[in-house]
C-alpha cells in the first residue's frame, strides 16, 4: 500500500496546532504497524523549519507548476524519519513568511501546495493508492485530482480521502477569483459552490472517496446546524462516506518516563516524584511554593471554540477556593487582556503565559493536577490526552473527541470507573461544579492517586487509530478492485 498524506503543517518541521501532531504521529504509526507500506507525506518548505532539518534535507526534484496565469519554480527536498518519507515543496514567494497562516494570500498559496502535489504525481511518476488531504488547506488537491485529472493514466487509479480536522474553517472565497486564483474551471462551480461563494472543503466532500473527521462524535455532530457551520446540509447529503476516527498521540514524544524538557522524570508507578514538577514550575512561574495546593491548568488557543467564556466568567469564584490557575496560549486580544489582568489582581494564585511554546506546555501537563478544557466545541482534542499521559485529571465539557475520550469518574459495584470529570451543557456555571468536584477528590489524597495513576494507564497512542485507519484504506482499495 502506498499512502500520501498531504498537510499544511507537520510535527516536528512546522507546527500551529493539533493538525502537526497528526501529520508527524499518524504516518509514523501507519508505518510501524505495516513496515511494508510506503508512506509518505508531503508539505510545504516554510523558512521557519529549523536549519537542523533543512540541512540534511535532499533535492529530489525540480519543475514548474501551472497555476491560471502563473508559471511558478518548485523545489522538491525528502527527508527520511522513522521510515517515513517526507516531501517539501520548496517557492520562497510562497512560503517565505513569518507564520504559516493568516497572510492576505493564502487561498494562492495553499492554491499553488496542492498544484505542486499533481505536478510532483506527474513529474515523478510516484502515484498513491491514496492521496489523504487534510484541511482545507490541502482541499484543491481533492479537487484537482478528480475534476482535472481524474481520467489521465496514473491518477484515475489514486482513491482520496479527505480529513477534517475543524469544519469552522472551510476555505470560503469570491467566486471572482476561481479561475484567477484557484484555476477553477467554470464547469466546476457546482462543486465548490456554497451559498454563493466558493468553499474548498464542500469541494473537497464532494470529490473524495471517504471523509475522515478525527473523532466519532464530531462525525455525527456536523450533521447538525449547531455544529456544521453552515455545511451541514452537505456532510448529511454525504453521509454515505464518512468516517470518525479518534486520534491518538505520539507516545514517544509525551512520555514523562523519558521527556528531558519536565524537572523530574516519572511514571504511573512513581506518580509522587509528580510533586516535584510542581513546585518546580511553582518557582519558575512565581507562584508561592505549596505541594498541597491543586494546580488547575489551561493550555489552549485563547478563543470562544475552546469555552474559555467560561472560565472568564467564573475565575474570580473559582481562586477563592485554595487553588492555582496556570494559562498558556495565544489567541484573541480580549482573554490575553484577561488573562494578564487576572494574573496582575491575583499573583499568588495566576500565571498567565501568552504565547506558544511546546516545550513549557508539556512542564505545565507534568506539574498540574487538574486540567481544565471546557470546550463549545472539539473535533477531536490532543491536549486531553497529552493531560492524561502526565497524570493531570482531566475536566472536560462533553463534545466531539473530548466525549469520545474522556468518561466521568464515579463508582459502579464498588469500582472506580471512568477517566475525568465531564460536564455536558456550556454553562459556566455546571463547568464550576464539576470542578469543585474533581477538588473534592483532591483532598481524598489516595483517591485522587489512585485516579491519577489509572488515567496514566489508559491508551491514548496512535496503536489502536492506525489499526482504523488501515481498515479504511484497505476497505476503499478493495472497492477499487472490485470495480476494476
Amino acid at each position: 500500500m502506498k499512502i500520501l498524506y498531504a498537510g499544511s503543517e507537520v510535527l516536528p518541521f512546522s507546527s500551529s496546532g493539533g493538525l502537526a501532531d497528526v501529520m508527524g504521529s499518524l504516518p509514523a504509526a501507519l508505518k510501524k504497524r505495516d513496515p511494508s507500506s510506503e508512506v509518505c507525506v508531503i508539505s510545504p518548505l516554510y523558512s521557519s523549519i529549523d536549519r537542523k532539518y533543512r540541512e540534511k534535507m535532499k533535492k529530489t526534484a525540480e519543475f514548474n507548476v501551472r497555476l491560471s496565469w502563473r508559471n511558478q519554480y518548485c523545489g522538491i527536498y525528502s527527508y527520511e524519519l522513522d521510515g517515513v518519507t517526507y516531501y517539501f515543496v520548496d517557492n520562497e514567494y510562497y512560503f517565505k513568511r513569518g507564520s504559516l497562516y493568516g497572510d492576505f494570500d493564502d487561498g494562492e498559496r495553499f492554491a499553488y501546495f496542492c498544484a505542486a502535489i499533481m505536478e510532483f504525481m506527474a513529474q515523478s511518476g510516484y502515484y498513491p493508492d491514496i492521496l489523504h488531504a487534510n484541511d482545507w488547506q490541502t482541499a484543491l488537491s481533492v479537487i484537482y485530482l478528480k475534476m482535472r485529472h481524474g481520467s489521465e493514466k496514473g491518477f484515475r487509479d489514486v482513491k482520496a480521502v479527505f480529513s477534517i480536522h475543524n469544519i469552522l474553517f472551510q476555505g470560503q472565497y469570491d467566486h471572482a477569483i476561481a479561475g484567477d486564483v484557484f484555476d477553477l474551471e467554470p464547469s466546476w462551480a457546482p462543486t465548490v459552490d456554497q451559498n454563493g461563494c466558493i468553499n474548498l472543503m464542500k469541494g473537497a466532500v464532494v470529490c473524495a472517496d471517504n471523509v475522515v473527521t478525527v473523532s466519532p462524535r464530531y462525525a455525527e455532530e456536523i450533521k447538525t446546524p449547531e455544529y456544521g457551520e453552515g455545511l451541514d446540509p452537505i456532510i448529511r447529503m454525504y453521509s454515505c462516506k464518512l468516517t470518525g476516527i479518534l486520534n491518538g498521540i505520539d507516545y514517544t514524544y509525551y512520555d514523562p518516563k523519558t521527556d528531558d524538557s519536565i524537572f523530574r522524570n516519572y511514571t504511573f508507578r512513581s506518580i509522587d516524584r509528580k510533586t516535584d514538577n510542581k513546585t518546580a514550575l511553582q518557582k519558575e512561574l512565581g507562584l508561592p511554593v505549596s505541594a498541597g495546593t491543586p494546580m488547575i491548568s489551561v493550555i489552549s488557543r485563547l478563543t470562544d471554540q475552546k469555552g474559555l467564556d467560561l472560565l472568564t466568567d467564573r475565575a474570580e469564584e473559582l481562586l477563592c477556593d485554595d487553588v492555582q490557575l496556570v494559562i498558556l496560549g495565544c489567541g484573541d486580544s480580549r482573554y490575553e487582556e484577561y488573562f494578564r489582568w487576572l494574573s496582575r489582581k491575583y499573583p499568588d494564585k495566576v500565571a498567565a503565559l501568552i504565547k506558544y511554546d511546546k516545550l513549557m506546555s508539556k512542564r505545565i501537563y507534568a506539574a498540574s493536577d487538574i486540567f481544565l478544557m471546557p470546550s463549545r466545541f472539539e473535533p477531536c482534542g490532543l491536549s486531553q490526552m497529552i493531560a492524561s499521559r502526565y497524570g493531570a485529571v482531566p475536566v472536560v465539557r462533553e463534545t466531539g473527541g473530548l466525549y469520545d475520550s474522556i468518561k466521568p469518574y464515579r463508582f459502579v459495584d464498588g469500582k472506580q470507573v471512568g477517566n475525568g470529570f465531564t460536564f455536558a451543557a456550556p454553562d459556566s456555571g455546571d463547568m464550576l461544579y464539576v470542578l469543585r468536584q474533581a477538588l473534592g477528590l483532591y483532598r481524598d489524597r489516595d483517591s485522587f492517586r489512585a485516579l491519577a495513576v489509572s488515567i496514566m494507564k489508559h491508551d491514548f497512542s496512535w496503536h489502536t487509530s492506525a489499526a482504523l485507519y488501515a481498515e479504511l484504506y484497505d476497505k476503499i482499495l478493495s472497492e477499487r478492485h472490485v470495480s476494476q
